[in-house]
């Protein structure tokens, strides 16, 4: 599948997913005290069925990373040299993954700001863009990341694989949470609560 970009945005799918972005901007939260800016990046690869994939990658084992080894979607802390928030979500998304959004993908829109519920993590606002890229995008994971991988959307919009379960939480220990279960991936957290949005949104 080597439909071009302008192509895959003709999609019907994506065209309602575009009208509804555009229809919902995201809400966002202006940083307080010693908060940090952060964005990540839902990434949708269309497939053959008319469907498409959620880019997601599992973090690297890391002593000093509050998310080590978490199940999450490609992203992290602006930069001052970015010009604003979406060059921090395409910048970290070639970083983690090697696929390149501004030349082979295309920003559609944001959802609603997001911060951290948990005292012991860092005070960031993370704003979630949502992205479509050409199907035949290669992988090409950082040090930084365990394993990067495709869901399908069928998957996450499945309602069984949405539930409560028990996750470690650094120096809290083990705590029952909202999660969505893919094979042997748990997500949870701050990128559970982005899903969520983007699960709400298509659903509207």
């Amino acid at each position: 599948m080597t439909d071009s970009l302008d192509t895959l945005l003709e999609r019907p799918d994506l065209i309602r997913l575009a009208v509804r972005l555009a229809g919902h901007p995201g809400r966002t939260i202006e940083l307080e005290g010693a908060m940090r800016y952060a964005a990540i990046a839902l990434v949708l690869r269309p497939n053959d069925e008319g469907d498409s994939d959620l880019l997601m990658i599992k973090r690297a084992e890391a002593e000093r990373d509050p998310w080590s080894g978490h199940v999450a979607c490609p992203g992290g802390r602006m930069d001052p040299t970015d010009r604003d928030l979406e060059h921090t979500a395409i910048r970290e998304t070639w970083e983690e993954t090697g696929i390149d959004l501004s030349r082979d993908g295309r920003i559609l829109g944001t959802l609603d700001d997001i911060t951290p519920r948990t005292p012991t993590l860092p005070p960031i606002v993370i704003r979630p863009f949502v992205a479509v890229v050409r199907p035949d995008v290669s992988l090409v994971e950082s040090l930084e990341v365990a394993e990067a991988f495709w869901v399908p959307m069928a998957a996450i919009r499945e309602t069984a694989s949405w539930g409560k379960g028990l996750v470690p939480i650094r120096g809290v220990g083990e705590r029952e949470v909202d999660v969505f279960r893919h094979r042997q991936y748990t997500v949870w957290g701050l990128t559970h609560r982005a899903l969520t949005q983007f699960v709400e949104l298509l659903r509207e």
